[in-house]
Parts: C-alpha cells; structure tokens; sequence
C-alpha cells in the first residue's frame, strides 16, 4: 500500500459510508509500519470537492438558514450544516498528508488521527440526522472549505488558514449553538448538544496541531513574525478579517495556541 496514491484514492471517494471505513483502515495499516512512501507524481490540484457526487451545491448565501431549532426540519437542517463541515474536514486532513511530501513522520500521524476523529464526529451527527428522518446530501451546502484549502496550497498557507482559521471559527460557533439547544430541554436536544461538546473537545486539539505545524513551516520558511505571517495568509483568502470577530471562545483558543496578541488584533476595531 503506497502512502499517497491511496491517500488521493480516499479523498476522491464520493461514498460516505467507504471514505470512513478506508481512511480508518488507512491509519491502522499506518500505524503497524504497514505503509510505504513511494510517490509517482506530484499531488493534484482537485477540480471539485468529493462530495459533489451526491450534494447539491450552491452559493453560501443560498445554504439553508440554521434557525427554528425546536422542529425538526431546523435541527435537520443544523445537523446537515454540521455533518457537511466534519465531511469537508476528512479531506481536508487528509489533503494536508497527500499534498506536503518529506515531513516528518509525526506530521504524517497528526493529520491522520485528525481525519480519523473527523470521520468519527460525521458518523456520530449523521446518526441524528438520520433519526430525523434526512441523511447526508439532503440539504444543500457550499463549498467555501473546499475552496479555501485550495487556494492555501503550500504548507504555511494551508496551516494558516484550515485549521488555525476555519477550525478555530468552530470554537467559537459550538459553545452558541449548544446554548441555544439548552433553550429546548428535550431529550433529542441534549444529545446535540452532548455531541457537539465531544467535537468542541476535540477540535482544540485539531486546531493545536495546526498551531504547531504553522510554527514549524514558518521556522523552515525563515519567517519570524509568525502572527503578522498568520494574518497575511487568512487576509489573503479571507480579506477584511483583521479586527472582524466577535464572541471568541478566548479559553479554548489559547489552549489551541493562539496567543493575547492574536486575540486582541481578531476582535479590535
């Protein structure tokens, strides 16, 4: 088993249920030395994410609106925009082991356990929405994650923006749905809201190894200043985000790894 061809062949699976079972399979048989690195050519820019096989996609102000959580199509509808973001996040860790060649072996491990605890957190949220009565797919999405990571292609860049952006938004989004779930009191809620506390846990990891391999690409590029690096980058993809944020989940950040500085220049203005 060739580490990076099977790697692009799990992140191009289109089936939900066989990307999940293969990217475990993958990390087990990584984790047993059973893997060899070996690559025949250079990592693909993809065209087009690998669940426009079955989603629908439209422009992000045409998602549906994750409101009238206490009936079931708005939980249906939370669930679906949740179940999407763990979706992209599969691929999106295991993109960051296909497309950076000759890292270490510890970077390899990271993004793998990463895209394992994302396989685990879709699974647990598509099992509420099927309890619901929908599945994955049955709602449209966007694909801003997608585009995102491919316009952040090289290390520092992609380290910036996916998980020390995008994932870091997440510790700031969880903690308000799960108080607004806390309004309801019903059985279905609550296990919601214990769901997202799982990935809230979780995910300070995920956006910590992002914080220790941004320092490390920083520290091989040579560059110094790495928060005014951070902010070139995310401005980069996301302009006017400098002085933009409010409501951050300050705690799980800095155990993330930002620091005061980065906090304070995310919500000025």
């Amino acid at each position: 088993m060739e580490f990076f061809l099977t790697l692009e062949n799990i992140i191009q699976t289109s089936d939900p249920q066989k990307k999940i079972q293969d990217c475990t399979n993958f990390y087990e048989a990584f984790t047993k030395g059973e893997v060899r690195m070996a690559p025949s050519c250079p990592p693909k820019i993809f065209q087009s994410p690998s669940y426009e096989a079955f989603c629908t996609i439209v422009a992000p102000a045409q998602v549906p609106r994750r409101s009238r959580l206490g009936t079931r199509e708005g939980r249906g509808v939370l669930l679906h925009a949740i179940a999407h973001i763990e979706y992209s996040a599969i691929d999106l860790a295991l993109d960051a082991c296909y497309r950076y060649r000759s890292m270490p072996w510890e970077f390899y491990k990271d993004w793998l356990e990463v895209a394992v605890e994302e396989c685990r957190h879709f699974a647990m949220i598509e099992e509420l929405l099927r309890e619901l009565g929908y599945k994955y797919g049955d709602f449209p999405v966007h694909k801003g994650l997608f585009d995102a990571a491919m316009a952040s292609l090289d290390l520092v860049s992609r380290m910036a923006v996916v998980p020390r952006y995008l994932e870091a938004n997440g510790l700031d989004a969880n903690p308000k749905i799960i108080a607004k779930l806390s309004r309801f009191g019903d059985d279905f809620a609550k296990r919601i809201q214990e769901a997202l506390e799982v990935i809230l846990k979780e995910e300070i990891g995920h956006v910590a190894k992002g914080d220790r391999w941004f320092g490390w690409a920083c520290t091989r590029a040579g560059i110094q200043d790495m928060e005014q690096e951070y902010f070139k980058q995310v401005e980069r993809v996301y302009p006017q985000t400098l002085g933009s944020k409010r409501g951050l989940n300050i705690e799980a950040r800095k155990q993330a790894g930002f620091s005061s500085k980065e906090i304070a220049l995310l919500t000025k203005g």
